[in-house]
């Protein structure tokens, strides 16, 4: 294969044609892993000048969970919004929903996500064949949105390269007994022939998953919440009703924390000498509780007139949503002496939720509509100099209807033009990137149009002391315009329990900051150490206004006492823009302390903190800011199996701001092993794991939930897979 063919291959990120979540193969801490998210040219890990993450291959399998959240928590730098077995989206350094870009295959995810913690991404991790992570602004190739970081799901629906053999795939079925779930992925790409010269090459694949309720160490509700809880029943002089509800405590298991999930994915590619171009399609449902009694409109009167017995059999509040999605990418090698070729992709979504009060009782339907797309030229190569230009489109028609409908339906476009360049000039490399974007958010019902011009810019410098070492230091100055919820939201929004308000006079949020990078790598250890502080001008969050949704309401004029009654005791947030920092570090390193004839034996360790400030009067911390976090594991490697024992720790966080709790550290112990038990049938793979195997209570700071829904208890996993 020819330097131009694997440019244009590692654009399109198939380096591998079916699901990872079924793939044996386990890639050392030392191997040159290729970086297909930052660049349209390879890239490796070596190279990047920002924190960045692979998670692929048996490391990938062994931490696939039903959420992207959650699959990677354990990742430098990366917390979650966990909301429940349903939905969890990754937090990247304390910084989550808009400034952390989700991509499906380098395209955004096209959903609601962004919207609300207790929306799910609508992308299955177990159809992923590799996860990229990049922490920080990278090179801007995907926008001020992703000023935060970025997370790229691949999966191998569109296949760039034909199967070595014509054929290959895998399946797999496992089990969890913490919730009793099961699930199935299968995957297969094959060459079905030829046509005018060109290969063509078919993929199939698809999950289904399915989990009840799942079990929590205790109580559901955490110490110091039911502290307060009784502290208030005594202020009000209501111990009778007090105990009735003690009673009525969840715990052992979590109420209304199911999962049932399906997805299919297919793929048409046309592969020659001089490019290739795929087509493909996926359709996406996943139906999940919302615990916590989140109740999301259900009248304290309706529920008094029921009794224990018919509540149970209405069920709670759950989400039901639909996504299909249609993708198109392609690459030809150009041969011209100013180009090397060109790439381009485009995704179509029509993405749906409806949040259910209960069974038959359809409530506030979100839908999201839109495309992205991006076309690249990448530069020819001169004398160590190369780079690519980029143009970007975005389209986003996004209604919300119903009773919770706290953002009014509105449109919003985004065009881009932008370029990045790289200088190597023997152990010194240098890179810069300049992006331009424009970005106009429309609100018929308002009345509202805004138009944002936002320019961003990143430099970078980098010193190879030799082929296994690196340190470099890069400085940036982005600007986001503000997203539609920031802008225009107006209504109660019951799952993060507050009644929020945007302002439609918000400006561009300005970053400037810098990120050193140091590390070192062999074949018996490797050492990996970001440090990074970003200043924002502007930064936007919700502020807490000291008034509650009735005086909001109110004060619009309403009179209707159902709907004061209903949403009137939720604290009213306003988003408003000032300046804040936030600054910290992650250390990654691994170490082979044995490596013997067969046997291996490696231990390895992850380290991050984040703190953020704001810069006002009073209480000077941001809201759900992740605590220290530290992993570590030891690996056992010998001919057909792998052991793996591993401790994740999680600080206590006590820098929190006037209305959140403090919580406390925890620690979790997980036990791993994959073994190839048939010599004779070296395709078939038997995995099991033990998780939280102390059945430790767990809470996760960076949740709106973390008081009311704790990490699942034990739980043992198995899986039986089978490749070809």
């Amino acid at each position: 294969m020819t330097r131009k063919q694997l440019s244009l291959s590692v654009a399109t990120a198939a380096l591998v044609s079916f699901s990872p979540a079924l793939a044996q193969t386990d890639t050392a801490a030392s191997d040159d892993k290729i970086i297909v998210t930052a660049a349209p040219y390879a890239q490796s890990e070596q190279e990047i000048l920002t924190g960045v993450s692979v998670l692929d291959g048996a490391e990938l399998s062994r931490n696939v969970a039903n959420s992207i959240g959650e699959t990677l928590r354990k990742e430098p730098g990366v917390s979650t919004t966990f909301f429940g077995a349903g939905a969890s989206r990754p937090i990247v350094r304390g910084q989550g929903g808009d400034r952390v870009r989700v991509l499906d295959n380098g395209i955004g995810s096209i959903d609601a996500s962004s919207a609300s913690p207790d929306h799910a991404v609508a992308v299955e991790p177990a159809l992923a064949e590799r996860i990229e992570i990049l922490r920080g602004v990278s090179i801007l190739r995907y926008g001020s949105s992703g000023a935060g970081g970025v997370v790229n799901v691949i999966d191998g629906r569109l296949p760039s390269e034909a199967p070595e053999e014509g054929l290959e795939g895998a399946f797999r079925i496992g089990t969890t007994t913490v919730d009793e779930g099961v699930d199935l992925a299968a995957g297969v790409t094959a060459t079905l022939g030829e046509v005018n010269g060109m290969d063509v090459v078919g993929h199939l694949s698809g999950t289904w998953r399915d989990a009840d309720d799942y079990d929590i160490p205790g109580f559901a509700e955490s110490e110091r919440l039911r502290a307060l809880e009784e502290e208030e029943h005594e202020d009000h002089d209501e111990d009778e009703d007090h105990d009735h509800e003690e009673e009525e405590e969840i715990r052992d298991t979590l109420e209304n924390s199911f999962v049932e999930s399906s997805s299919y994915a297919g793929g048409l590619s046309f592969i020659g000498d001089k490019g290739f171009i795929s087509f493909g399609v996926k359709q996406s449902n996943t139906e999940y509780g919302i615990p916590a009694g989140h109740d999301h409109g259900h009248h304290e009167e309706e529920e008094e007139d029921h009794d224990e017995e018919e509540h149970e059999e209405e069920g709670g509040v759950f989400i039901d949503l639909d996504q299909t999605r249609y993708d198109v990418r392609g690459g030809f090698d150009l041969g011209s002496t100013a180009f090397d070729s060109v790439s381009f992709s485009i995704g179509f979504a029509d993405y749906e939720h409806i949040e259910f009060e209960g069974p038959g009782e359809p409530g506030t339907v979100f839908s999201n509509e839109g495309y992205e797309g991006r076309v690249e030229l990448l530069q020819t190569e001169r004398n160590g100099w190369r780079g690519a230009t980029g143009l970007q489109l975005r389209h986003r028609d996004f209604s919300a209807i119903g009773e919770e409908a706290f953002v009014s339906p509105s449109e919003t476009k985004q065009y881009a033009i932008y370029t990045f360049q790289e200088i190597d000039n023997g152990p010194w490399h240098f890179e810069g990137a300049l992006r331009y974007e424009n970005t106009e958010q429309t609100n018929d019902t308002l009345n509202i149009e805004q138009s944002f011009d936002g320019v961003s810019v990143s430099a970078g410098a980098a010193y190879h002391f030799s082929d296994e070492v690196l340190t470099g230091l890069t400085i940036y100055r982005t600007e986001r315009a503000p997203t539609t919820e920031e802008l225009f939201s107006d209504g109660p929004h019951l799952a993060t329990g507050q009644y929020e308000i945007g302002d439609p006079d918000l400006d561009l949020e300005v970053a400037t900051g810098i990120e050193g990078v140091f590390r070192v790598g062999s074949e018996r250890a490797s050492l990996a150490v970001n440090v990074f502080y970003t200043d924002y001008q502007d930064y936007i969050y919700e502020a807490d206004t000291g008034l509650t949704g009735e005086d909001i309401l109110i004060a619009e004029g309403v009179t209707d006492e159902e709907e004061l009654e209903e949403f009137g005791e939720l604290g009213a947030y306003q988003f408003t823009a000032e300046d804040a920092t936030f600054y910290g570090f992650e250390i990654e390193g691994r170490v082979v302390l044995a490596d013997e004839g067969p046997f291996k034996l490696s231990l390895d360790a992850v380290v991050d903190r984040v703190e953020a400030e704001i810069d006002v009067d009073g209480n000077d911390n941001l809201p759900r800011i992740p605590p220290l976090g530290i992993t570590s594991g030891v690996d056992f490697e010998m001919d057909n199996l792998f052991l793996r024992g591993e401790v994740e720790f999680a600080g206590e966080q006590g820098r929190t701001t006037d209305f959140e709790l403090p919580t406390d550290s925890y620690t979790l112990v997980n036990f791993y092993a994959d073994v190839t038990p048939f010599p004779a049938y070296p395709n078939v793979s038997l995995s099991a794991a033990a998780l939280n195997v102390t059945d430790e209570e767990a809470r996760v700071h960076s949740s709106f939930l973390k008081d009311e829904i704790p990490l699942p208890g034990r739980n043992y996993r198995f899986a039986v897979k089978y490749s070809f």
